[in-house]
Formats: C-alpha cells, structure tokens, sequence
C-alpha cells in the first residue's frame, strides 16, 4: 500500500505517525531493527531527508534509539510504549469528539453510537 501524505501537516510528522503507528501496532516489536532510511525513503517516495528528520523526532519522543552506524532500532521500555499508545489513543478520541461536534452531534451521542456499533460487530 502506498504512503498517501495530506496538505495539512508536515510530511515528516505524517511519516513518524505512521512508523509510530506501525511500531504501537506491532509491526516492528521492541528492540527490532527497523529498516534503513533510504530503504524507507524509498516505500514513501519521500526524499532520504524528510525521512531522516521522521525517525529523529521518534528517536527524540524515545521509541527508536541509534546503534550508530548499525541502525535504529524499536526501544524495548515498555512504559515508553505504553506513554505513546495511550498518546495515539487519547488523539484518536479527541479527533472523533471534535468530527462529532462539527456535525452537531454530543458526546453522549457518539459513545452511543460507538457502542451500538460495537454491539453489531459482535
């Protein structure tokens, strides 16, 4: 699947929330090697350097740390990682509270509806 990026935000931030994602996710579990920058660089289609400054702002939120030249690698902290999914989850909830209030709708509505949802997917 290709890397679609939006005009509203840096490409770059874009980028790290999608390895962030990938790594809350499981994609790449902790104390793994991620793949290169030109190796990811190239999946996106972005330029080496964008890619660059996305894994720096990882390594300084503390999800990836450098091994020098062998590479970056996922931490293995645990409370760094759960810091991170309960960031990604409360972010989530804020955007579909803020989507729900363009369109009218309370926040009791939308738990209404996210639990009859949930409900039918049972």
């Amino acid at each position: 699947m290709g890397w679609q990026f939006n005009g509203r935000e840096a490409v770059y931030l874009q980028i790290a929330a999608r390895l962030r994602s990938d790594i809350l996710m499981g994609k790449y579990p902790p104390d793994t090697q991620i793949p290169s920058v030109r190796t990811l660089a190239f999946e996106a289609a972005v330029n080496p350097n964008t890619m660059q400054r996305a894994l720096a702002h990882l390594e300084f939120e503390g999800i990836l740390y450098s091994k020098g030249t062998i590479g970056r690698f996922v931490t293995w902290d645990t409370q760094v990682l759960q810091a991170a999914r309960k960031k990604m989850h409360r972010e989530y909830v804020r955007k579909w509270l803020s989507e729900a209030e363009m369109i009218g709708m309370s926040t009791e509505e939308l738990i209404y509806y996210i639990r009859e949802e949930d409900d039918s997917n049972e």
